[in-house]
């Protein structure tokens, strides 16, 4: 009902009824046993699946997430009480039109994200619904009720006890929200003191430099902002500059300085991935970014060639998205010199990859057999031919013709 009232398209409907689950399972032909024990059957139609839960009330929340019982009502309403915000607490049926009983569409209107009830009683059922109070702000770029920020920043300290994985899911969901500066909101509410400490340590480290004009953390939020809403690029501004605070010196000039950080940062955001259960896939891609975002090669065709080759092609050109929105973010010293470097970069990297010029030893005119054929002793040597030939390609690309490489790679075994 939030999207619809939002004039938006729902991504899936939820269907409750004051029919049992027997009853829903009698009442069609094809059902599939969701959630039994808490009223969640799953209705087979038409090629579809629907989930249907029956009106229910919630026990005591021991663990902090699921009810240690459920009740099945035939009400409505006290199905509607134990929602989390107002906003999602509204339910529609043809002969009663909406049913609000808790002025979810008022909230809507005004761009409030308010509990149902007492907002300590819902954050003390599920924790993470206050990591959800955030990220159903920057979603709808909406301002929390300040009875509902008082709970937060008072019960903030217990979302250690919930899951890395759920953690990860909603925190994904805000960095690639339409305003990921609710980054902000996360610090100012305790929230990532409890799940990404590290964050906190940016927001609170000063950069004394000439090309910084905020601390790292404010610097890291501007970032997320200059990029486009992807899963990747997002957590790659997130945590570009993760390791500074670690990595900050202040020489006798009193200017700060963070040698190092992009390869130490991108050793503690593979710990953070870690930590919170991200896939590999992620993971590796993000870290990638990190080590890499400071990286400046010569501005030539065979210094960007031997760019992409060290920094890995995957990196390519999502790194530049990545750099612009770093330049972005700093302050306007040499900001219209670094830009131009920038767009000097990926005009280079353009035209190697319209040339489709040789930037791995698998698009090298000759192979490993080639050599052993020419005679070349199998084993490590072959491998060092076969990059002393990729650096002769990197620096020329005219020169990866099968008949020069063979004659050069003869002189290179004979060589020793």
């Amino acid at each position: 009902m939030r999207d619809c009232l939002l004039n938006r398209i729902p991504k899936d409907w939820d269907i409750t009824t004051s029919a049992s689950p027997a009853q829903v399972k009698a009442l069609f032909a094809r059902t599939v046993d969701t959630g039994l024990k808490h009223g969640t059957v799953t209705v087979l139609l038409g090629g579809e699946s629907f989930e249907v839960t029956t009106y229910r009330i919630d026990g005591a929340y021991t663990d902090g997430r699921h009810p240690d019982q459920v009740i099945f009502t035939p009400s409505l309403l006290e199905d509607l009480k134990r929602r989390d915000f107002t906003i999602n607490a509204m339910a529609y049926n043809d002969s009663d039109g909406l049913v609000d009983a808790f002025a979810g569409a008022g909230d809507l209107a005004a761009g409030i994200v308010r509990c149902v009830g007492s907002a300590a009683d819902r954050f003390g059922e599920d924790a993470l619904r206050m990591l959800r109070a955030v990220r159903f702000a920057a979603q709808l770029d909406f301002k929390i009720e300040q009875q509902t920020r008082q709970a937060i920043q008072k019960l903030a300290p217990d979302l250690k006890k919930i899951s890395a994985e759920r953690i990860q899911a909603e925190l994904v969901k805000l960095v690639v929200s339409p305003h990921p500066e609710y980054m902000r909101e996360l610090y100012e509410l305790g929230i990532t003191k409890a799940v990404l400490p590290e964050f906190d340590r940016m927001m609170e480290t000063e950069q004394n430099h000439p090309h910084h004009c905020k601390n790292v953390g404010e610097h890291t939020i501007a970032a997320m902002q200059y990029t486009a809403q992807d899963k990747v690029l997002r957590l790659a501004a997130l945590f570009h500059d993760i390791a500074k605070p670690d990595c900050k010196t202040t020489d006798e000039d009193g200017t700060d300085h963070f040698y190092g950080h992009p390869q130490k940062g991108a050793v503690l955001a593979g710990q953070i991935f870690r930590r919170l259960k991200f896939d590999c896939e992620t993971m590796e891609r993000v870290c990638a970014l990190v080590q890499w975002h400071d990286y400046n090669p010569a501005l030539t065709q065979a210094g960007v060639r031997r760019a992409v080759i060290k920094t890995g092609e995957r990196q390519y050109p999502v790194i530049f998205a990545l750099k612009r929105a770093d330049i972005l973010a700093q302050s306007a010293y040499q900001r219209a010199e670094k830009l131009a470097y920038l767009s000097g970069y990926e005009k280079i990297y353009d035209d190697i990859m319209k040339r489709k010029d040789c930037l791995s030893l698998g698009q090298l005119a000759v192979d490993g057999r080639d050599l052993l054929k020419l005679g070349v002793p199998q084993g490590r040597q072959v491998g060092e031919v076969l990059n002393k030939l990729l650096e002769l390609v990197v620096s020329d690309p005219e020169k990866n013709e099968r008949e020069y490489l063979l004659a050069q790679a003869s002189a290179y075994s004979k060589q020793g």
